[in-house]
């Protein structure tokens, strides 16, 4: 009788804490999109200008899920399960850079990469850090590297690798998520500006 008792206690209070963590809410957090949303057209637009086709910012499988990523040290790796991405990492990477490129005022037209889009630049790219390190003091990561694809000859001409760090304020999330929105913004200036140069000097 008081193991069945027994059974029963521990089995209330496993249904209590899951009920707790059941109706713990889930915050959600994006980084501060400058300039307009991504269009077709620019009224800063140059009417004689390459058109490039924005393609997809592959990502590693831990980037895919939107929770924000932490490193301790050099192998420990997690990710706050109640604080997440409204948007995946790669896809807020590739709308901050349609945004700066399209800002340069370089480009007839800076476009979504689809299958019936045509340009003369593919720009594509892979993003393999994007969240908090925790070591001797606090600090975001982001590391990106971009490829342009020139459209005509389908061959890689150029790419080129940002590795950034940015200082945190404190452990709050908060915190993380600012330090990574103004990394983010350099990291996709200078990509941009390496393009423009690239380009230019093609030209």
């Amino acid at each position: 009788m008081r193991s069945t008792i027994s059974i029963c206690l521990m089995m209330a209070c496993v249904l209590v804490s899951a009920s707790c963590v059941a109706t713990r809410p889930v915050h959600y957090y994006t980084i501060e999109y400058s300039g307009e949303p991504p269009s077709p057209h620019s009224d800063q637009a140059k009417p004689d200008g390459l058109i490039l086709l924005v393609g997809a910012i592959a990502t590693p499988e831990a980037l895919q899920d939107g929770r924000i990523r932490y490193r301790t040290g050099s192998n420990e790796a997690g990710a706050y399960e109640y604080h997440r991405w409204t948007e995946r990492p790669g896809s807020m990477v590739r709308n901050s850079l349609m945004r700066a490129l399209r800002g340069s005022g370089k480009y007839q037209r800076v476009i979504e990469s689809t299958s019936s889009a045509s340009g003369d630049y593919l720009v594509r790219g892979k993003l393999y850090e994007f969240g908090e390190v925790d070591n001797a003091s606090i600090l975001t990561r982001i590391s990106l590297q971009v490829e342009l694809v020139d459209k005509k000859t389908n061959r890689n001409v150029w790419d080129h690798l940002v590795e950034r760090e940015e200082p945190v304020g404190s452990k709050s999330v908060t915190d993380v998520v600012q330090s990574l929105d103004r990394n983010l913004q350099q990291v996709v200036r200078e990509t941009a500006a390496e393009i423009d140069k690239f380009l230019a000097l093609g030209r």
